[in-house]
């Protein structure tokens, strides 16, 4: 079968007669398969018996590959999934962050030192940002799934002069819950010159992404007693009456962020610093 040939009007009965666009197979790219209608987001591209597909994976982790071509939506749309060419830049190259990258360069052992986050979301929103630095840092960043109790955390992990934390810890203002808990976990023995807890005021990392970014002029206020995540998803029309939902819905803002750019310069100061704060000269492993 040629699959190129699965176009408007074959196979995809919603599909319509008008030109159908081309959209390049970039990695978080979250687009539906018509006939089978699995969603999920773009997590690399392949070949295969000279077939070039594209590998989705959705909320759930469930993983599917598809040839590129016809047969594909985006919101409703049809749209023929092309192959993704980056452009090329004259050198020097930079990474997401803005800083010069290290071509050639073996990712380095991990310190002992980490980077602790609130949840899956700031790690990926990190890593997207930030990962080519860290893998040159050797420094890992590890979700916490909340802060209630940072300090016992903090104790068990030890922290000592080669052995420390940078902390990011969402809505991080004066007089909040988030400023008691970095209080008290400050307070742990050990922690003082060895952890650094800074924050972003924001309710949560998704609201670090600039609006303009995501096509609208600012995230709308979400009531008291409803989910915050739900909510936004509910405001923006898309699915949200699951996990599953939540999760695919974060893909898909992510997937609009490519540079820091594109994120609150309240949160990366705050990254910037606690990368700083973990490479300070004297702060490398024995082995490094």
């Amino acid at each position: 079968m040629n699959w190129d040939s699965w176009g408007p009007g074959s196979l995809d009965p919603r599909a319509s007669k008008r030109e159908v666009r081309d959209v390049p197979a970039q990695v978080g790219e979250v687009i539906e398969e018509s006939a089978s209608g699995f969603t999920g987001a773009i997590i690399r591209t392949e070949r295969s018996g000279g077939v070039h597909l594209a590998v989705l994976e959705d909320g759930r982790g469930t993983r599917r590959s598809f040839p590129l071509g016809h047969g594909f939506m985006i919101d409703g749309e049809p749209i023929r999934l092309v192959p993704y060419v980056a452009a090329t830049r004259s050198a020097p190259r930079r990474t997401a962050s803005g800083s010069v990258k290290v071509e050639q360069h073996r990712a380095r052992v991990a310190r002992a030192s980490r980077i602790w986050v609130e949840g899956v979301h700031d790690a990926e929103l990190v890593e997207k940002i930030w990962g080519d630095d860290l893998r040159v840092e050797g420094i890992v960043v590890e979700p916490l799934h909340g802060v209630d109790d940072l300090a016992g955390a903090i104790r068990d992990f030890s922290p000592g002069p080669q052995r420390r934390l940078g902390i990011l810890v969402d809505h991080l203002v004066a007089g909040s819950k988030e400023e008691r808990i970095a209080r008290e976990a400050m307070a742990v023995p050990g922690s003082t010159g060895n952890v650094l807890i800074v924050g972003h005021p924001y309710v949560d990392v998704w609201q670090v992404i600039k609006p303009r970014v995501l096509g609208f002029e600012a995230w709308p206020e979400i009531p008291r007693g409803q989910d915050w995540k739900t909510g936004i998803l509910r405001w923006l029309g898309w699915p949200h009456s699951t996990k599953e939902d939540v999760g695919l819905g974060w893909k898909r803002l992510l997937s609009q962020v490519t540079t820091y750019a594109d994120i609150e310069p309240s949160l990366l100061g705050r990254v910037e610093q606690v990368i700083d704060f973990l490479t300070e000269p004297g702060q490398l492993n024995d082995d490094q």
